[in-house]
């Protein structure tokens, strides 16, 4: 009697850099290589082939997203490259002439069907036997999700090549955002982070259309999303938020429970002078008074952002000016970039004083003192108070998470001494014991 050994499933290494968005397109094309019945392995040994999907933001992503291809190379030599870099694929030939196909962003079905040039799915594969879980293949943990909204920007900044690498403003429909949000949900996700490049504009392309969930009208537009998300009963937090008006009509919805009342807001600036040379959208001298009517209707209010100093034609005053927004705006998370030029950004070709780098590094040192600072004295206020944690992560020294002003990975923390008992995706609620300048520690009450 002869047996026959199942031929082997072909195997796919993935790299994803960059951004969320980004992430959501690798979870993407995972997700159709599964149905096709690749397996996805961690290391470049077992890989049959590897995709390395970049980041072509600012020129130390392209640097680390050359490097990540080169490390490809040499550790498995069949390497497919796609992302925000893969529209310079004439920069990334020069320097690995070897990789096998170079694709820019959003383009699945070509990434997909350069895997099956290199390494073809089984013709034996059965998609009703090896399924996909409904919500798709994720690169997050299971209790938190990127949920993406829209693809490509209508704006044209002038430090920022995003439009030419992503487009216009697509807006997903609203039906289908709402339906993978609600598998993820299904499928045990505690956490929904909306992203995209502007979601303020969702639906801006598209008029506002009305369309279809669950059998009820919904039109495409930010807070009647919002609002459906909200019904689902998970935190919901919302990313890249352009400070138009009608961002006003969500701080009622997170006074009243139904968002995290947290806005990830890009300012970038507070130079009325500045922000005109990066032409940047919807900026108006009244957003103090906007931010402090915010906080009127939602106390609670958490306000992250980024900031770019050294910009072409930025002035001591100009820095000054920025300082001085900061100290009234009172902002809870801050990041900040020293800018530097992008290969095809409009602002290269700006006539303005290009700022020297020991002039940026120093703005930058004493623009990161001041608003630690200013994050610091807000974290104090927390001592004493009962906040709910979402748990990341447990080891023997307790529970490390999140409350509702930390988004993963690029804010702080929250230690939770007594919480070796959790498990990753809990919700416990805390009495806040002590911070610094970017975390806090808590005791478990219930």
């Amino acid at each position: 009697m002869s047996t026959t050994t199942a031929p082997a499933n072909p195997k796919v290494g993935f790299v994803s850099l960059g951004c969320p968005k980004a992430l959501v397109d690798s979870e993407r094309i995972l997700t159709q290589l599964r149905m096709e019945g690749y397996d996805v392995v961690s290391t470049y040994q077992d890989a049959d082939v590897v995709v390395v999907n970049t980041c072509g933001f600012i020129d130390s992503a392209k640097a680390e997203s050359l490097e990540v291809i080169g490390e490809a190379i040499k550790e498995n030599g069949k390497v497919i490259v796609t992302g925000c870099m893969g529209v310079e694929e004439g920069n990334i030939r020069n320097v690995h002439p070897s990789v096998l196909s170079v694709t820019g962003p959003q383009q699945y079905e070509q990434v997909v069907n350069a895997v099956h040039d290199v390494v073809p799915p089984r013709q034996d594969h059965n998609p009703l036997i090896d399924l996909v879980p409904p919500q798709g293949i994720k690169l997050t943990p299971r209790h938190y999700a990127y949920l993406k909204i829209s693809e490509g920007c209508n704006h044209s900044c002038s430090f920022c090549i995003i439009p030419s690498m992503r487009g216009k403003l697509v807006s997903r429909p609203v039906g289908d955002v709402l339906d993978e949000a609600q598998r993820l949900v299904k499928a045990g996700v505690k956490e929904l982070l909306v992203i995209s490049q502007d979601t303020s504009a969702y639906g801006v392309d598209v008029k506002y259309r009305t369309g279809f969930w669950n059998g009820a009208p919904v039109k495409t537009r930010m807070t009647e999303l919002c609002e459906a998300l909200s019904t689902l009963g998970v935190w919901v937090r919302l990313h890249y938020v352009y400070p138009y008006p009608h961002v006003d009509e969500l701080i009622p919805l997170m006074a009243a429970g139904k968002l995290l009342p947290y806005l990830d807001i890009p300012f970038q600036h507070a130079s009325p002078k500045v922000l005109k040379a990066m032409k940047r959208p919807a900026f108006e001298d009244k957003t103090l008074a906007r931010i402090k009517n915010w906080r009127e209707i939602c106390p609670d209010l958490i306000i992250r952002s980024t900031f770019i100093v050294g910009f072409p034609g930025e002035t001591e005053e100009d820095f000054q000016y920025l300082l001085d927004w900061l100290t009234e705006a009172q902002l809870d998370r801050v990041g900040c970039f020293q800018y530097s030029p992008v290969e095809g950004a409009p602002a290269n070709d700006l006539d303005l004083d290009v700022v020297p780098d020991d002039v940026k590094q120093d703005r930058w040192e004493r623009f990161m003192a001041h608003q630690q600072a200013i994050s610091s004295a807000r974290l104090q206020m927390r001592i004493g108070r009962e906040i709910e944690v979402l748990v990341d992560e447990v080891d023997e020294q307790g529970a490390v998470g999140r409350c509702f002003f930390d988004a993963p990975e690029i804010d702080g923390n929250v230690f939770i001494d007594n919480g070796s008992n959790l498990k990753p995706g809990d919700k416990v609620w805390c009495k806040v014991t002590d911070a610094d300048e970017y975390d806090l520690w808590a005791e478990q009450i219930g």
